[in-house]
């Protein structure tokens, strides 16, 4: 027994294409405990919300996933959609990035919003319209008593993804996996949205998962942060770590191409060489080896593993395994 709320182990996805498999995610193990906050970063096609995706049972028809996941203690990789359904969406709920594709378009927001309730909570339809309103007003919908009654495309792109976060935080789910759920937002509503995550962190002990690629709001929200790069997490640690002493060569890429203010204005901006892997193709050996400054030979020929250091750090480097 722990008192971690969700647990996952050698999670693996695979999905059947035309031109044969593609390797998505690839031995991902990670834990979140209650109140807690994990950053998920890496650069498109690192395999971020593919992890997620699995741990939902959202994979696309041509996907597979294997592995354990645990919700508290019950496994819940693969079980049928009914059982699945009393914790997606409930308990479990996710923020996904593209907000126009996950409302549907011929229903009113009301519908969308005030179903969930009915049908997982057993409120009249009465009490679950104040609910949404409710929840639409704190998420900043403007006039939310009469703009509940809309459909998404009278929305703005922005609005329409503060209505998805609003769906998601109707029931107050223990787990919250934001997909860069400040995307579509200017600085001004995203700050708003990130204040009212840390709201939810502190008052219900909501644990959130938080996929990004902005390192600024993983400073300013994450307690921990999980580094992706070809479909594999590279290196772990918690915030002040990865920020101040990062041990991975891709996690000290990423920072060093953050725009920093402090910094002359003469200085070019760091850029990362060369492309992501192709997940279809990995190269032999570590995935980040073409656009590595420290590789070496026995990095084209093996794969590392995550090597842990210190206090529950890892980081999957040939440079940590002291040989």
């Amino acid at each position: 027994m722990t008192n971690h709320i969700l647990t996952v182990e050698n999670l693996r996805a695979r999905f059947q294409t035309p031109d044969g498999e593609v390797e998505a995610v690839n031995d991902i193990n990670f834990h979140i405990d209650p109140g807690e906050t994990l950053g998920v970063v890496g650069e498109s096609g690192s395999g971020k919300t593919q992890v997620f995706l699995a741990v939902m049972g959202l994979l696309a028809k041509n996907g597979k996933a294997t592995g354990t996941v645990r919700y508290k203690d019950k496994d819940i990789l693969n079980i049928p959609s009914r059982q699945l359904n009393k914790i997606r969406g409930v308990t479990m709920s996710m923020i996904f990035q593209d907000p126009m594709t996950s409302l549907n378009p011929f229903l009113k927001i009301s519908k969308q919003m005030t179903e969930v309730l009915v049908e997982h909570r057993g409120m009249s339809e009465v009490d679950a319209l104040k609910r949404a309103i409710n929840m639409l007003d704190r998420v900043g919908i403007p006039g939310a008593a009469q703009r509940v009654h809309m459909y998404p495309h009278e929305f703005s792109g922005g609005m329409r993804q503060r209505v998805m976060i609003a769906m998601a935080l109707l029931c107050d789910p223990e787990v919250l996996i934001a997909d860069e759920p400040t995307t579509a937002l200017d600085v001004t509503v995203q700050a708003q949205i990130l204040d009212l995550l840390r709201d939810l962190k502190k008052d219900f002990n909501t644990a959130i998962v938080m996929i990004t690629h902005d390192l600024g709001v993983v400073a300013g929200l994450c307690d921990r942060v999980m580094v992706m790069y070809g479909g594999r997490i590279v290196e772990t640690g918690t915030v002040r770590d990865i920020f101040y002493d990062s041990h991975h060569p891709y996690t000290e890429g990423l920072l060093k191409s953050m725009p920093r203010i402090d910094t002359a204005s003469e200085e070019n901006l760091f850029a990362i060489p060369g492309q992501p892997p192709n997940l279809q193709n990995l190269p032999q050996g570590c995935a980040y080896q073409e656009r590595c400054a420290y590789v070496m030979d026995r990095c084209c020929v093996s794969r590392p593993g995550l090597f842990g250091f210190d206090d529950g750090r890892a980081s999957a480097c040939f440079r940590e395994d002291g040989q």
